[in-house]
């Protein structure tokens, strides 16, 4: 198959400047673009997952499995129907205005923005109804569950926020605004949350008031991310001086929105499926492994987010090479950084889940597997966003048809027989596929692969690390003395970054490594009194 050749527009302008460094080529200079994006990202997405974390502790000990169960399911619901309510308009956005501004068409932009509000504002009104409307229906005869029927309707006024917020950050991002998310999505709305749901606990838990909350906090970062775009982008302006090119958007964003919100599905489809085919208390025990083993995709989805306006410019300018090194370099990162998490919750599962109590442990060989679920997931790299952000959102389509249709097979087929368990080994089938999938039509397509040689440092140490926690486990058993186990965690970790410091750093990890000291060095002396 002959290689596709990539769009080579001639650029209406130059790519964002990133601190030109003397002596760094453009393949450096678009990596610290990544990193400092990427990186601004992993801060609010830690942020995030801190107080994510301890909502699902406070809300899991609360609650037991069971009624976190029925909680999850009401919030899946919810975020089903934001997803239909987006339907691709966040990504959309991200595209088409990193490209429009590129070009310095101010007309374009504020059609796309136009298009980008307008749409899920409609789409969520209509969703949120329909979720009302049939609470009832779903929970009596979907889950066997009258008790989920209140928490539906709670859960559908919540839908209007989710989608504005998602579209709003999709607008901000477009504009390489990556911090204008970081403080509405990941510091502000948990941040709220968190505060809100710890208040209910001390004067009386509820769970319909969590779902409120839980809705609440979005409707604050919509407005943050409403205030913020406006400082970037005047919106104050009239609706007919924008240029709206409907039939390419929404060309665009067809069979995107379809593929995202297959996604989405099925992203919630194992909590439904659970909830349906097993048992209630089943879909609060592998929310509980799911939630645990989130840590590990942060990075990996800070770099997708922070790479996805430069891959799209990068593309209308015609630079294969440099999507090409970003793909690779990303790739290595990637799974740097997400290997220690992976080493701990496929090491010590059973120590890791216990902490949320006694009536989640059986949650944990769906926590195990689902470390190897995230390690697949890395390891190919962001092969879907550069499709995503080079126009093949009909490909992007069909893969993820391929990947819900093996999903739900996969689950109807394990969930009965092996529960929870059952879950977690259908997610790993279906997690090969939709990533090997996209890998193979990038190779045909372009000829470009996430791998070079450099990604076997990583990959070393991770197996060098796991057989020394292993030779630790069979000298010293930990059994379930705390102690030892922290301590066959700590030396588990020790191994692995030794490791990865022996293999020495490539010349743009050094970079970002230097320009991280300056910043700190800045930092503590302007801190430190004179």
């Amino acid at each position: 198959m002959k290689p596709a050749t990539w769009n080579t527009n001639p650029p209406a302008s130059e790519l964002i400047e990133t601190s030109q460094e003397a002596g760094t080529t453009q393949n450096e200079q678009n990596m610290l673009v990544t990193a400092k994006g990427g990186g601004v990202l992993l801060f609010g997405r830690l942020v995030t997952y801190v107080a994510r974390f301890a909502i699902t502790f406070v809300l899991a000990r609360l609650m037991g499995a069971e009624n976190y169960g029925l909680y999850n399911l009401a919030i899946s619901a919810a975020m089903i129907a934001g997803a239909i309510s987006v339907f691709g308009l966040d990504t959309t956005m991200t595209r088409y205005i990193a490209i429009l501004n590129g070009r310095k068409d101010r007309r374009g932009v504020w059609g796309a923005i136009q298009i980008g509000i307008g749409g899920a504002l409609l789409l969520s009104v209509l969703t949120s109804t329909a979720l009302f409307s049939l609470s009832s229906l779903i929970a009596e005869h979907a889950f066997h569950e009258p008790r989920l029927a209140p928490l539906l309707q709670i859960a559908s006024l919540t839908v209007p926020f989710l989608a504005m917020s998602d579209v709003l950050a999709g607008a901000t991002r477009g504009f390489k605004r990556m911090s204008d998310t970081v403080i509405a999505q990941n510091i502000v709305q948990p941040v709220i949350r968190l505060g809100l749901i710890i208040l209910l606990a001390v004067v009386g838990f509820s769970t319909p008031v969590a779902i409120l909350i839980f809705g609440a906090s979005d409707l604050c970062a919509s407005l943050i991310l409403l205030y913020l775009l406006n400082k970037r982008f005047n919106l104050k302006r009239s609706l007919a001086t924008g240029t709206r090119n409907l039939g390419e958007l929404f060309g665009f964003t067809l069979p995107l929105g379809l593929s995202d919100l297959m996604t989405t599905f099925r992203s919630y489809l194992q909590t439904l499926l659970i909830g349906s085919l097993d048992t209630v208390r089943g879909v609060g025990v592998f929310s509980i492994a799911n939630q645990v083993n989130q840590i590990g995709n942060m990075f990996h989805a800070s770099m997708n987010q922070s790479a996805r306006p430069l891959i799209a410019e990068l593309n209308d300018q015609g630079k294969q090479p440099q999507v090409e090194h970003i793909y690779q370099t990303t790739t290595r990162w990637m799974v740097t950084l997400n290997m220690p998490m992976i080493l701990i919750v496929t090491l010590f599962p059973v120590q890791v889940i216990s902490i949320f109590g006694k009536s989640f442990l059986e949650g944990a060989p769906a926590l195990a597997i689902m470390g190897l679920v995230n390690l697949f997931n890395v390891a190919t790299g962001m092969c879907g966003t550069i499709l995503d952000m080079t126009g093949h959102t009909r490909m992007k389509l069909f893969n993820t048809i391929i990947r819900v249709s093996v999903a739900i097979l996969a689950n109807f087929l394990l969930i009965p027989r092996f529960g929870v368990t059952g879950a977690a080994i259908a997610a790993l089938i279906h997690e090969v596929i939709a990533n090997v999938l996209p890998m193979i039509q990038l190779w045909f397509l372009y000829r470009i692969l996430p791998y070079n040689p450099h990604i076997l440092k990583p990959l070393a140490a991770g197996v060098l690390a796991a057989g020394g926690a292993l030779v630790m486990r069979a000298w010293l058993p930990s059994s379930d003395n705390l102690l030892l186990t922290i301590l066959h965690m700590f030396v588990t970790l020790a191994i692995y970054a030794a490791v990865v410091q022996r293999f020495g750093l490539s010349s743009e990890e050094l970079m970002v490594v230097n320009r991280i000291r300056r910043r700190v060095g800045t930092l503590l002396s302007r801190l430190t009194p004179s």
